[in-house]
């Protein structure tokens, strides 16, 4: 299925052309590291980033793209207000939003949730183990029981995000805290999913089994055939 998926993978860009620390971690964006993954299991794969053109997320983008993924960290709030309406739209329509660690506070994810998205934090580089605690799920296939990753940002509930319909990952951090890393969201035609791990300073987007989890949520956030829906004024079905 993967081959017929068409993925847009947008990143705010901004962390690796002022920081060296980041530069190292990510010389070409954190956006083409993670395009490379889905390129390498077989999607038809483009970027997009906050200083393009329309942040790269035209209408013609966004009416050829399957699943859009969304890394943002500092910039959230220069992502225009027209363009964010133009996803959170498309979403709505059928397309599939992965939305990416800092990302959790963007417009088109807090739009979506119609919540804060708050949550805590600590940059203590601490182990995080990442539990699955759906295993039958699509987005957990082919994975482990848990992700071990050595070095990672702390992120601790309370998450302020509506339940998620489907919860596939949990966190446990060394500092103690726990966090649900892994959501599954339905937005009318749509769905998203909220997946944790991913700061800007640690190379998790080279990971074999985090590209694993965002190729399949993609196959999974997929737009599926299913009916379009008709609201509005409708006439009876049978005779009145």
């Amino acid at each position: 299925m993967s081959a017929d998926l068409s993925v847009t993978v947008w990143n705010e860009y901004r962390h690796e052309r002022d920081s060296e620390a980041v530069a190292e971690v990510y010389p070409d964006g954190i956006h083409e590291a993670i395009a490379a993954g889905f390129e390498e299991r077989g999607f038809e794969t483009r970027t997009a980033t906050l200083d393009d053109p329309e942040h790269g997320l035209t209408e013609g983008v966004l009416d050829e793209t399957d699943v859009l993924t969304w890394w943002g960290h500092r910039a959230h709030d220069e992502v225009a207000d027209h363009v964010v309406e133009r996803v959170v739209e498309r979403v709505r329509d059928g397309m599939g939003l992965l939305v990416l660690h800092s990302a959790h506070y963007s417009k088109p994810f807090k739009s979506l949730m119609g919540t804060s998205c708050a949550l805590k934090w600590r940059e203590a580089d601490e182990r995080e183990r990442l539990w699955v605690i759906e295993p039958g799920h699509p987005i957990a296939d082919g994975l482990p029981e848990q992700i071990e990753i050595p070095e990672a940002e702390m992120y601790g509930e309370r998450f302020d995000v509506p339940a998620p319909d489907e919860l596939v990952f949990t966190s446990w951090f060394e500092g103690g805290e726990v966090f649900r890393s892994g959501c599954c969201y339905n937005r009318g035609s749509g769905r998203v999913f909220y997946f944790r791990p991913g700061h800007e300073t640690y190379p998790i987007y080279y990971r074999d089994d985090i590209r694993d989890v965002l190729a399949n949520a993609a196959e999974w956030a997929a737009p599926t055939d299913g009916p379009d829906p008709f609201y509005g004024n409708a006439g009876p079905l049978e005779e009145l």
